[in-house]
Order: C-alpha cells, then structure tokens, then sequence
C-alpha cells in the first residue's frame, strides 16, 4: 500500500497552516508500508521565473560546515526566499579543509572548487539543466611559457599547485611551501572567478612559507614542497595566466553541483559500475542507505530524499531501487546526492525527513528552490491556498 500525504506548503504534524505559496511548489511524503519507505518530494514546475535552482554553501564560502536548515536561513534577501531545499554532494568532513566539496561547485556564477572528472549537475547560461562528468582543465601559464595543472580551494598536496580565493576565509590554512600573492592585472577581468575564463595576474608579493593572508581583491598561489624549487625565478611583478576551462564547457553557468553516480539519463536507469579505487563506496551503493537525488523533465524539477535506517519507518534504498522510482515520478535526467546521516529534505521552514542521526548533521553544501523578489513587469504566478493535505492510496506516486 502506498500512502501519499501532499501539502503546497507547511505539513508538519499534519497541519497545514504556513502563509500561501504561489503555485507550482508541491510537498509530498510517499509512505510505503509494505518494505517500508517514506519518500519525501518536492515538485518544481518549471518555466515559473519566479522560481530558481541554486546551489549554496555553508557560511556563503568555500569551507565550512552547517546544517541545511542553516543554509537556507543564511539566504541574502536580496536573493530571494528559500521555499525547499535537499542537501548537496560529497566534501571532505575533518581537518583544516572540512566542508570542502569533492568536486565542482558554483554559486552564484563564482567557482568556490574545481570539477574533479566525476558527475555534476549545472544549469547553462539559456536556463537549462544539464549532468554528466565534468573535467577541470583548470591551468596556469607562467612567464616562461610553462603549463601547470593547479586546483581550488581545497587542501594542497607536497607536490601539488593549489589557488585560493577570499571564498576560503582569511588564510590559505597551509603548512610550508611557497606562496605568491597574486593581484589583478590593469584592464584585466578578476574576482570573483567565473568559468571558462582566463584571467592575468601579476604578483605582489613572494612568501616563503605557507598560511598567507587572504583580502579580498587578491588570490594566493600556493606551491607544494616538492615542486616549488621548480619555480623560484617567479618572483615580484611576474604575470601569470589563469584559466578556469573545463571539459565540457560551462562557460556563463551560474549554478553547478558535484554529486554522483549519475542515475537516469533519457528516462533509463544507468548501470552502477564498480570503483576499484573505493570498494566500499560500491557496496555502499548495493545497500540500502538514506539517499538523496535530484532529477528532472521538460515540466518539472524533483528534489527527492529517502528515509533510512529506520526499521519501523523506513529502511532505506538501494541506487537501482532508487533509480526505479524516479522513473515512477516521471523523472527523465537525475544524479545521487550525498546520503547517509546527511540525506534532509527542507520544505518552508522544517526539515521534513527524519535523518538516521536523530539530528540535522552539519554538511557542505545544498541546492535551493528560491523563491525570487518579484520585479515589476514579472509574472508571479497564482497564489494557491496551503490549507489542502490529500491522502492518497494507489500503485503509483
């Protein structure tokens, strides 16, 4: 049997009493008693300009950890309201660099990381959702001619190049190495870095240790031990080239997410293919988790959360279990999310979903359904009453 609570806006105890939303914003808590399951859903239909998907990060930078109810609250105004929201991709949980996403993230145009060749989601510069793996291309050209791999905002290895932006705080965090502070070049394009740009940079200034100062018209090149002999001819006034090219190209894209593995491509779940590189993450895949995903059609974006480890409640799912009811819900392109204790769903104002945890765990990152600041000349939409709940009963969501 499934059972099927829905709600335009606030449901928690089975009240809907929150102020009206404009239409095209749909809740629903799919409760499936035979396994069980509780599914929790948010229906976005698109094509409302009302509306808008956008990725965050906690605290508004690079690093950092906070819980989505916190990342939706943390929202600039001037943006908008938060109407729903799901947590985002994998990071890195501990050490300086705790709330690092591993891989892509934009917010807002700026690139807070870079792609690392695994599954994203964007949205194009014509609106239009896009997944599959992205690769960085993300390079610097020194004055002699050199190309070097580089990455963004996330821990630099003994041997590695790493650029840090004021999305990262104060200090670049490092230990040792060499670091050079990099300003703009004079009729340059700079701050804050957009993709599939290229962006000349002079340096200020040479540093033979680690941990520099971060402001915010500057960024800060960091050498590893084992690679910064390489390059000690670079020194103050030196112009340097920086590109933030990715494979495909996602030039003008203003929001993109790193998850994986990708779920459904044309309506058609993918094959989970086996990593040798992380063996339990593809077991983890086989079992039945907390999971989150985000999918979509020509109509509508789904923000999806699965309940898990919870014997009495909901159990959890598997990828391919997953994967075959976003097909049910009409989806055609979806990719997973983070799951696990991080697996939430935030619809108006609570969390709708009961985390494995007890609680709201501390994650990097969310997408948003924001609800824009109504402009003169713009269509709202027709404003729906929230005091509706419908039970349904059938075989379908």
């Amino acid at each position: 049997m499934v059972v099927a609570v829905l709600g335009g806006a606030s449901a928690a105890a089975g009240v809907l009493d929150s102020p009206a939303i404009p239409t095209g914003v749909l809740y629903t808590n799919i409760l499936v008693a035979e396994v069980p399951w509780s599914i929790h859903v948010v229906k976005v239909q698109r094509g409302i300009a009302l509306y808008e998907i956008q990725s965050r990060h906690a605290g508004r930078g690079a690093l950092g950890l906070s819980t989505l109810s916190d990342q939706t609250t943390a929202l600039d105004p001037a943006l908008g309201t938060a109407v729903a929201a799901i947590n985002g991709g994998f990071y890195r949980r501990d050490n300086a660099y705790a709330g690092c996403p591993r891989g892509l993230q934009i917010v807002e145009g700026e690139v807070l990381s870079a792609p690392s060749g695994n599954v994203s989601f964007w949205i194009d510069v014509l609106g239009e959702p896009h997944t599959t793996n992205v690769s960085s291309r993300f390079e610097l050209t020194w004055p002699d001619g050199r190309v070097t791999p580089f990455g963004l905002n996330g821990e630099r290895s003994r041997n590695g190049v790493e650029l840090y932006t004021p999305a990262v705080g104060t200090s670049t965090r490092t230990e040792g190495g060499r670091e050079l502070v990099l300003e703009r070049q004079e009729g340059s394009r700079w701050l804050p870095l957009r993709m599939g740009r290229n962006y000349p940079a002079r340096v200020r200034e040479v540093r033979q240790e680690g941990n520099t100062s971060l402001g915010s018209d500057i960024m800060v090149l960091s050498l590893g031990p084992g690679i910064m002999s390489q390059f000690q001819s670079v020194g103050t006034g030196a112009v340097l080239r920086v590109s933030t090219v990715s494979q495909p190209a996602l030039l003008g894209a203003r929001t993109a997410l790193s998850g994986g593995p990708l779920l459904l491509q044309s309506a058609k779940p993918q094959k989970v293919r086996s990593s040798p590189e992380d063996p339990y993450e593809f077991s983890s895949m086989l079992e039945r988790h907390p999971r989150t995903a985000f999918g979509w059609n020509k109509q509508c974006y789904f923000l999806v959360q699965v309940d898990g480890r919870q014997r009495d409640l909901s159990v959890g799912m598997t990828l391919d279990e997953l994967s075959a009811w976003l097909v049910k819900l009409g989806c055609e392109a979806a990719l997973n999310l983070d799951g696990g204790g991080s697996s939430s769903l935030w619809f108006e104002g609570h969390v709708r979903n009961n985390p494995c945890d007890g609680y709201e765990r501390a994650i990097a990152n969310s997408l948003l359904v924001v609800r824009k600041m109504a402009s003169s000349g713009g269509t709202r939409g027709t404003s729906k009453s929230p005091n509706l709940m419908e039970r349904s009963k059938g075989n379908e969501p």
